[in-house]
């Protein structure tokens, strides 16, 4: 029996009225949901093996990196409890307004005091609110609830894509103009294979491929800096010490680890070699540290959810949860290979943060908010089974 709690207002008729239910933990898929707290609980570990000596050097306490990682991990495991109960249905009607209040946000982010010549950030004195990492999951419930209203008519007409498609691009260009080139390139990649998954002709996926593929190459030649990292990312080794000394750097830490690591704390690369390396680079200290074994370990746990998500998704009990839990765990798991790949070299060196590892609050929040909709989808399938 389904128990729904509300914090409605006038007798349970206020908008929020019925939005949750309390049956998430009961029917949740526990083998995602262990997946999701063994990358934490490593990611956590990680975290503190980074920062600790870093924090030290910046006159902090050792813990001052872990404590307020910890402080967003229990936010974003509340938020991800909250979105494991919502009543998924009666949410869709709050889809547009949140889509276009990301959209306010993004504006109002190009306005803000510039951290390290970027804009990227809403300062609120408790923490600095990326927006760009919200934005990832309101353009996945934002396609998946028109897809669900309009799959029949996309699949007569290429022309029903033109809105989602537009209102994608708006977003990804007021995240490019902050500048950031790779947050843009990771909601592409999961907005066309969201397209994928809804049966959308593989004609229609290509045509805005196309159209991404020439707004990135002109990104590239508008931006000199970029056209810098292109050639690092080709040829790191040829200004071992200049632009190229961070990926330099990445690599060496991962070669050094072995096939069983230098062993937990003992990085070599964290003391000081690289810039920052809790945070977008902290594989690179756990590939040193746990080696090639613990490497792989990650690598299959993002890998395992990926297709545990996609599996749940496919059972999902409609198009719309279906396409959204398909979104939310592309979200966190191809962020997760992208991050890898950079720093193994694979991929242009971009500012992605590695899900559950990498510090930051609002990325942090998101990933959990993120495996709690596909929980969500996993609760519900069981619960109506």
């Amino acid at each position: 029996m389904r128990r729904s709690f509300a914090p409605a207002r006038g007798g349970g008729r206020g908008p929020f009225a019925g939005l949750f239910t309390s049956r998430s933990l009961r029917y949740a898929d526990y083998h995602f949901l262990v997946a999701v707290a063994a990358l934490l609980m490593i990611g956590l570990v990680s975290l503190y093996s980074a920062s600790a000596i870093y924090a030290e050097n910046k006159g902090l306490p050792s813990f001052f990196y872990l404590k307020r990682q910890l402080i967003w991990t229990f936010a974003g495991l509340g938020a991800m409890w909250l979105a494991m109960n919502l009543e998924l249905e009666k949410f869709r009607k709050f889809i547009k307004p949140l889509m276009m209040l990301t959209l306010a946000l993004l504006v109002v982010t190009l306005f803000m005091p510039p951290i390290a010549n970027v804009k990227r950030w809403i300062p609120l004195g408790f923490m600095n609110l990326q927006v760009s990492e919200f934005a990832k999951l309101a353009v996945v419930l934002y396609l998946a609830d028109y897809f669900d209203k309009n799959i029949s008519r996309i699949l007569k007409d290429w022309r029903h894509l033109i809105k989602p498609l537009t209102v994608t691009l708006i977003t990804l260009a007021l995240i490019g103009m902050q500048p950031d080139l790779g947050t843009p390139a990771l909601i592409f990649g999961v907005a066309l294979m969201m397209l994928f998954c809804s049966g959308v002709r593989l004609r229609y996926i290509l045509a805005p491929l196309g159209v991404g593929l020439l707004i990135f190459i002109e990104e590239l030649i508008r931006k000199p800096y970029r056209i810098a990292r292109l050639k690092n990312f080709l040829s790191p080794w040829d200004d071992a010490s200049g632009t190229g000394y961070q990926l330099v750097q990445s690599l060496l830490a991962i070669g050094s680890g072995g096939w069983f690591g230098v062993g937990l704390g003992a990085s070599k690369l964290k003391l000081m070699y690289l810039p920052e390396p809790h945070t977008d680079f902290i594989f690179p200290v756990v590939a040193e540290e746990l080696g090639l074994l613990g490497s792989l370990l990650i690598a299959g746990l993002f890998g395992y959810l990926l297709l545990r998500g996609l599996k749940l998704a496919r059972n999902a009990t409609s198009f719309f949860s279906a396409i959204a839990a398909s979104g939310m765990v592309l979200v966190i798991c191809l962020q997760a290979f992208f991050n890898m790949a950079m720093t193994l070299g694979l991929t242009p060196t971009k500012g992605i943060p590695l899900p559950f590892f990498s510090y930051g609050g609002s990325s942090m929040i998101t990933m959990l908010i993120a495996a709690g909709f596909v929980l969500n989808v996993s609760a519900h399938r069981k619960a109506d089974l």
